[in-house]
């Protein structure tokens, strides 16, 4: 007898639902529908807003850049933590080539705050004053609202 259906492979393979024929059946969501940013996304999202808020206004931040880390780096391998207030940015100046940066340490900020707009908040001053270091300003000069929030 001539048996048109290949017989299945011995070994388990991938399966598409659990053994009782519920589960996942598609995707979550459809692929025209934005998934939840990560955590990190949405701290990126904060800092590019007060760096486009603070470009209005200063036209030579384009040419700095504005990076986000997870935590401050220890300065030698040998180094201990110390009793110092972990920072919550830092800036460097341009040389050989490189432009300007600022850097925002996104795990110091998240755990100082408590909701979105508490982020947002203090994301936008550790801009501001990490900017001003770089311009050798106040931060009251590069954002006349720092500091009333």
């Amino acid at each position: 007898m001539d048996n048109p259906v290949p017989p299945r492979a011995a070994g388990p393979g991938p399966r598409r639902r659990d053994r009782h024929g519920r589960g996942m059946r598609g995707p979550i969501a459809p692929p025209q529908v934005p998934l939840a940013a990560s955590r990190a996304e949405a701290f990126a999202d904060l800092v590019q807003d007060s760096v486009e808020r603070l470009e209005r206004r200063w036209p030579q931040l384009a040419d700095i850049d504005f990076l986000v880390l997870e935590v401050p780096p220890l300065n030698g391998a040998g180094q201990a933590w110390n009793d110092e207030a972990v920072p919550l940015g830092g800036s460097i100046t341009a040389r050989e080539g490189r432009p300007a940066r600022v850097v925002i340490y996104r795990r110091p900020v998240e755990i100082r705050t408590k909701g979105r707009d508490e982020r947002a908040a203090l994301v936008h001053e550790v801009v501001v004053e990490q900017v001003a270091e770089l311009l050798g300003l106040t931060p009251e000069t590069v954002d006349p609202r720092y500091g009333e929030d």
